[in-house]
């Protein structure tokens, strides 16, 4: 469907939603459950995102070719994974994966000993690997303010090496949660290591992956747009049970509790996931997103329909994501009197602005190819009737957003 429309109900919703499972724990565990040598049914729970079935496809394939689509992360830890295993592989994806950089993963492969060829422009794919060969090297430096997911496709192969890995990450070090959940599946997977967070060092010797069976944990990053419904609900005694959410996750996206309970969401564990009820509303709130990028979409959307001043950091890597995110939010957030703007480049946003919506004019959101883009401007669809385009594009990580979200709101394609 090239659209889908939404229409508030104008009545109030005590609903479970049963949320799919974690992605970002999944292709960890994908990874790691092949490079311990079990088999794919040894992971339990496994997400429904496109990016998750694209990286089982590509495991259970033997081609010359691995085409990731959109799927970053698959294309970052597929890399790590061939390379190690000393696989001849073309690594491609759709065109908005060409011009995502892969430079940092690939030299630091290059230093460890994998063979690795651009195939059009320098840091980027496609690119073609061409085996392995041990270069000696067991102490390696890495960026850390890039991506998390270079650090961590590497983390996974180094107890592969002969050697071992002593990994320094330089500068500042952004997802820090998501390396720290690398770490835990290794551990469930049977390795050691030490992480000096101090040092920004972390050790792994050489040994062997344990298979043990694993279950995923529901996804976080889903949850978000459930919070933002309870948010943005009219009625006081709106409440959302999220299923399947542990109490202490290792998911980054988990501070979503926190962040909304300064935004008007009380978080309740139950024993088999959050209650979500309405709280009272700060005016203004500031945050550093350096550990959970991928919630500011959502906040951006429910600060502009609350009225919350918002002062955001950490949000630089929002510009290489599946679209330029901070252009995108600029964008749609001015259908609404949103106004985002950079106070200092590349470090510190400020948004402001009073929710305006046209009730003589339906406000039309693009999606700019990119699925977070279409969950984060959905729950809109509680104050008054919207259009998302491309709604399909939530495949990449919540295939069932669409059905969930008829539990609160009407739909019309």
């Amino acid at each position: 469907m090239s659209q889908i429309r939404l229409f508030p109900r104008n009545k109030s919703f005590q609903e479970i939603i049963p949320l799919p499972a974690s992605k970002s724990e999944s292709n960890r565990a994908l990874i790691i459950n092949a490079l311990a040598g079990g088999a794919l049914s040894n992971v339990s729970n496994l997400a429904e995102a496109r990016d998750t079935q694209t990286m089982i496809r590509l495991l259970s394939e033997n081609r010359e070719v691995a085409d990731v689509l959109d799927a970053g992360t698959t294309m970052r830890f597929l890399t790590a994974y061939y390379a190690i295993k000393g696989q001849k592989k073309k690594m491609t994806g759709t065109p908005r994966m060409c011009e995502r950089p892969i430079g940092i993963l690939v030299d630091a492969l290059r230093t460890l000993g994998a063979d690795i060829t651009y195939l059009n422009k320098e840091g980027y794919p496609p690119m073609q690997l061409n085996g392995f060969t041990f270069a000696g090297n067991r102490n390696l430096s890495i960026r850390g303010d890039v991506s998390s997911q270079f650090i961590s496709a590497i983390l996974m192969l180094a107890p592969l090496l002969p050697e071992g890995l002593e990994l320094t990450i330089t500068g500042s070090l952004g997802s820090k949660p998501y390396v720290e959940m690398t770490l835990a599946q290794m551990k469930h997977f049977g390795i050691q290591a030490e992480a000096d967070w101090n040092r920004a060092v972390i050790n792994i010797p050489a040994q062997r992956y344990q298979v043990n069976p694993f279950a995923v944990e529901s996804d976080w990053s889903g949850a978000s747009y459930w919070y933002s419904m309870v948010a943005l609900s009219p009625y006081e005694d709106a409440s959302l049970e999220l299923l399947g959410l542990k109490e202490n996750s290792l998911q980054g996206d988990s501070a979503i509790q926190y962040i909304m309970a300064e935004m008007g969401v009380k978080s309740t564990y139950t024993g088999r996931g959050f209650l979500l009820t309405k709280c009272e509303a700060k005016s203004s709130l500031a945050w550093d997103f350096t550990d959970c990028p991928d919630l500011a979409q959502t906040i951006c959307v429910v600060a502009t329909a609350k009225n919350i001043h918002l002062t955001l950091t950490g949000i630089e890597s929002l510009k290489v994501k599946e679209t330029d995110r901070v252009f995108a939010l600029q964008q749609e957030l001015k259908k609404i009197g949103g106004n985002l703007v950079e106070v200092e480049p590349c470090l510190k946003y400020e948004l402001s602005g009073s929710l305006t919506l046209n009730e003589q004019a339906v406000p039309e959101f693009e999606t700019y190819d990119d699925h977070r883009m279409a969950m984060a401007f959905a729950p809109l669809g509680l104050l008054a009737e919207i259009v998302i385009h491309e709604p399909g594009v939530v495949a990449k990580s919540y295939p069932s957003f669409w059905s969930h979200i008829d539990k609160i709101l009407d739909s019309k394609e």
